[in-house]
């Protein structure tokens, strides 16, 4: 399995990311062509060198505004809650909303998938900084992801993370820094509230040194797209880069990653730590579970299952469990403790294996058709359509979603048959 590794010793801002990929090995001018789609080309000059800190050699990346010629030094504080040395600094685009930023991403001729990415990571940064300012999602006006820089940082890491094609991303605990910064609000600490509020639940580590290390758009990034926080590493190492940053600190100041294969006897399987969170329910309405298992899902909840059961006493009750990631486990307990009577949950471990599955689209009388199958030991074993699509397709012709089914196997069986 190929998995990219950050480790954040000193942190990560959107530039050191940037930088740090681009070391890894992502082609500088496919970077280029890509953020070209975003039609800022007359705002922005995107600067890439070699340098080095603390004797370590890596990439740097500096996003110069062309009407200002001011480079954006992605260390300091974020700009939605700094005080701004000069006016001059930053230009309107600075002011550019959450729904702004949509537009100009929907509108580009990106890929479906970096758009997705790269929406993703704003609207992070945006529902942290709503949350600080106490104001609604779209009528924030935060110069962190309205400023150009921060747009290219985003976007440029969804370019890369996809053109890396990982199955996986992990990273270390965050390192924050710590200390203080004198702001448009007064003196505030080390972490910024947004960045404290992006990484809930993540593992974090501060005051290595009395500066910001790691920023809004840093935190995004890993919040969004890493599937492990560990400070264990157990795969094998292929290739490291460096993201260079623009502090003169007592560390190096520089985000390290790793590009590399987790062993498994079976290269078709793919193995996941995760956990199951189990409670015993004996008096709820049972009509509640259907709206309950909605609720879990849609925080984040990987499995949810009901068994039943009993109790102390001959009491029948329902065991409900729930399969989760360890970064989604605190909003699946909310549900849990606040929409269920339980006052109680067990907690446990599991290695999830799962064979590699790829989607393909049949063509059947009635419509396409989405396939999910899953390979074993190089083989194709089983494949199962996706019951929303037959749903669907049952709805509009008003025909049994069985008819569908059988149809849908027929056009494998008969492909199959001509290969």
């Amino acid at each position: 399995m190929k998995v990219l590794y950050y480790d954040c010793f000193c942190g990560i801002s959107g530039d050191m990311n940037l930088g740090a990929l681009l070391d890894l090995g992502v082609d500088e001018n496919y970077l280029r062509r890509e953020l070209s789609k975003l039609n800022l080309d007359s705002e922005y000059e995107l600067q890439i060198k070699k340098d080095n800190k603390k004797g370590i050699s890596g990439t740097r990346v500096d996003v110069v505004l062309k009407n200002t010629m001011h480079v954006h030094k992605h260390d300091h504080h974020h700009k939605a809650q700094t005080c701004r040395e000069s006016d001059n600094d930053h230009t309107l685009y600075d002011h550019r909303n959450l729904k702004d930023i949509e537009n100009i991403i929907i509108n580009s001729s990106l890929s479906n998938k970096i758009k997705e990415i790269s929406l993703a990571i704003f609207m992070k940064v945006a529902e942290a900084e709503a949350k600080v300012h106490e104001k609604p999602l779209y009528e924030v006006h935060f110069h962190e992801v309205g400023a150009v820089d921060s747009i290219i940082d985003i976007v440029g890491a969804a370019v890369c993370l996809d053109c890396l094609k990982v199955e996986k991303i992990m990273a270390s605990s965050v390192q924050l820094g710590g200390g203080f910064v004198k702001c448009a609000h007064g003196i505030i600490p080390i972490p910024a509230p947004a960045t404290v509020e992006i990484l809930k639940n993540i593992p974090v580590k501060s005051n290595i040194v009395p500066f910001e290390t790691t920023t809004p758009t840093g935190a995004a990034i890993l919040a969004t797209n890493v599937d492990t926080f560990t400070d264990h590493m157990d795969f094998s190492v292929e290739r490291i880069g460096y993201g260079i940053g623009h502090r003169e600190l007592e560390i190096p100041n520089i985000l390290r990653v790793y590009l590399g294969c987790e062993d498994r006897n079976d290269k078709n399987e793919k193995r996941e730590e995760q956990y199951i969170l189990e409670t015993n329910i004996d008096d709820m309405n049972p009509e509640l579970y259907g709206y309950i298992e909605e609720k879990l899902f849609a925080q984040g909840a990987l499995d949810v299952f009901r068994t039943a059961t009993f109790m102390k006493k001959g009491r029948a009750a329902t065991k409900l469990s729930v399969l989760v990631n360890e970064k989604e486990e605190k909003k699946v307990l909310d549900v849990i403790f606040k929409e269920t009577t339980s006052i109680g949950v067990r907690k446990s471990k599991v290695e999830k294996i799962m064979l590699q599955r790829d989607l393909e689209e049949i063509s059947t009388k009635y419509g396409n058709v989405t396939v999910k199958n899953a390979y074993y030991q190089g083989e194709k074993v089983k494949y199962k359509p996706e019951y929303e699509d037959c749903k669907r397709i049952a709805c509009e012709k008003d025909i049994p979603i069985s008819k569908v089914y059988n149809e849908v196997y027929k056009m494998i069986e008969a492909n199959s048959y001509d290969k």
